[in-house]
């Protein structure tokens, strides 16, 4: 069965308890059946049970309009956690719960967590890759991402928020 049918099928079943199909719906949706193998390999074979397909996806709700921000923030995040670490700052640890607070807060599906924690894995795995110790520039980066951040964190706050 198509995903497409089986999408259309699900929303059904979801708002009305029922499902009604004309026979114009399934024509156009169905791919035509392949045609059958020749009797004697059709005989070789063993007949095989037929399998239970998973229920449909739920198809997800957008993101909001400020995803973009805030994968960029959980990226700095990410950053700031290992960069702060690094050099030997004091509230690095609190970086990792400022990230779990963001997904506490913003993500409402699996889906939506998986992508503002990749984004936070970004930042660090980037940063680790390049920095070993801390070095002027990494400070540099610091101050940047701190500001950034804030940034980031006020416009979406202010653009956003419930007034």
């Amino acid at each position: 069965m198509p995903l497409l049918l089986r999408l259309i099928i699900y929303l059904a079943l979801a708002g009305s308890g029922s499902v009604l199909l004309s026979a114009s719906c399934t024509a156009q949706t169905q791919r035509p059946a392949p045609a059958k193998p020749a009797p004697d390999r059709a005989a070789a074979k063993p007949a095989t049970a037929k399998t239970e397909q998973p229920p449909p996806a739920v198809p997800e709700e957008a993101p909001p309009p400020y995803e973009p921000q805030l994968l960029r923030l959980s990226e700095i995040l990410g950053a700031l956690t290992y960069l702060r670490d690094i050099c030997g700052d004091a509230d690095a640890a609190s970086w990792r719960g400022r990230m779990q607070t963001l997904l506490d807060a913003e993500a409402k599906s699996a889906i939506r967590k998986e992508h503002l924690a990749g984004a936070f894995n970004r930042g660090f795995h980037g940063y680790e890759l390049s920095y070993r110790v801390c070095t002027p520039n990494a400070q540099l980066i610091i101050k940047r991402f701190l500001t950034e951040g804030e940034k980031i964190t006020h416009d979406v706050t202010n653009h956003y928020s419930a007034s």
